[in-house]
């Protein structure tokens, strides 16, 4: 079943009391076999009120202690309600790790981006990953932190007329349309070089070595050979026809995965994970890092700016590669759901309960609507 018509697919009779089942990509994965999960993973709806569920939505079951996904063998995982916590966590770190102080200006627009909302799917990967290993989430906090700054760095440079020329972002406008351009590039500029900092200088309960190796996780990801070899080469392609999937998995894993790969690995690394854990989350990281960019160039044909939060159908205007563009919408679909299946796969060599939000991660990265 293709991916992002299996999420528009979900219907009342579908979350019927008599008939509460979620059906998965195939194939069933061996993660899935240990868990003794089948096709179909019960779903046990709990209706907020005495009222029938006759539309029960794909986000009305993900509403914290309101509904939730059952597995045989495992304790109810409640995935929104998790998803709320941790960003909290990460929202009142964020908040603290970057106070309004002078020069005012420069930390309102840091301030501006940084604390504008977003799902925070990063910095959650990142302490997830942490708790997979058996580490505590304090331990890798600082660069959960880290990586939010980073990503909202990328944001407000990728917005700005001189990159991607966006007006809107979270749906609030954009830095630059707020503060100016070259406010703008400052803010950018002292999130990344406050990124390194904090990392390096909050991150408690861990040892050096390992705090440098997620420093280096990070660095390489942003840089010439990470986000920003992505980047230059996205440029570089705007209306070149020639641009074939290779390239377009290079752009993207570049521009988008790798930085989600740091947050996963630097969370294992900081949580005590050993060499073949870190890397066995290295791959699963790896495939929802491109699985979010193939679920975005979808979203961008089939969503609405308001839906989005952003600008709808820029890809289209700007004539970019796309994997829609190049594979077609469907087969677009099925990648995703491919890249799916790979990425839980991964997590079948740790224990159930603790990959669990992992499990759930990679899942709402791909049943994502904005």
């Amino acid at each position: 079943m293709a991916l992002l018509s299996y999420a528009s697919s979900i219907t009342d009779n579908s979350l019927h009391p008599k008939n509460n089942f979620i059906n998965l990509p195939k194939p069933v994965t061996k993660f899935q076999k240990r868990l003794n999960v089948p096709m179909k993973i019960h779903a046990t709806i709990i209706p907020p009120s005495s009222s029938s569920p006759s539309q029960i939505t794909l986000e009305q079951l993900l509403k914290p202690k309101t509904n939730f996904i059952k597995f045989p063998n495992l304790k109810v995982f409640e995935f929104e309600t998790y998803m709320t916590e941790k960003a909290i966590l990460v929202n009142n770190a964020l908040d603290e790790a970057v106070p309004l102080q002078e020069p005012l200006t420069i930390h309102e627009a840091m301030r501006y981006s940084l604390l504008a909302g977003g799902k925070r799917v990063r910095p959650i990967l990142c302490l997830a990953a942490c708790d997979l290993v058996g580490g505590k989430s304090t331990q890798a906090m600082a660069m959960a932190s880290s990586v939010e700054m980073v990503h909202t760095m990328s944001l407000i440079h990728d917005d700005l007329p001189c990159m991607d020329n966006d007006d809107l972002r979270r749906g609030k406008p954009t830095n630059h349309k707020v503060y100016g351009e070259s406010i703008a590039v400052l803010a950018g500029d002292a999130l990344l070089s406050l990124a390194f900092e904090h990392l390096a200088t909050r991150t408690i309960g861990v040892g050096p070595d390992r705090v440098v190796r997620a420093i280096t996780e990070l660095a390489s990801a942003v840089g010439s050979l990470g986000l920003v070899a992505g980047q230059i080469v996205d440029i570089s392609s705007e209306g070149n026809q020639e641009v074939d999937l290779n390239k377009l998995e290079y752009i993207h894993v570049h521009k988008t995965a790798k930085l989600l790969e740091a947050a996963v690995v630097g969370g294992a690394l900081l949580g005590g994970g050993n060499s073949g854990e870190v890397e066995r989350v290295r791959k699963y990281a790896r495939s929802i890092g491109l699985l979010f960019q193939v679920v975005d160039d979808i979203l961008d044909v089939t969503k609405s700016s308001e839906e989005l939060g952003k600008t709808a159908g820029k890809d289209l205007l700007t004539d970019k590669a796309t994997y829609p563009k190049l594979m077609g919408l469907e087969r677009a679909k099925e990648f995703a759901g491919e890249l799916l299946v790979k990425a839980v796969d991964e997590l079948r060599f740790f224990d159930a309960g603790r990959s669990a939000p992992l499990y759930h991660l990679a899942h709402y990265i791909a049943y994502r609507q904005n």
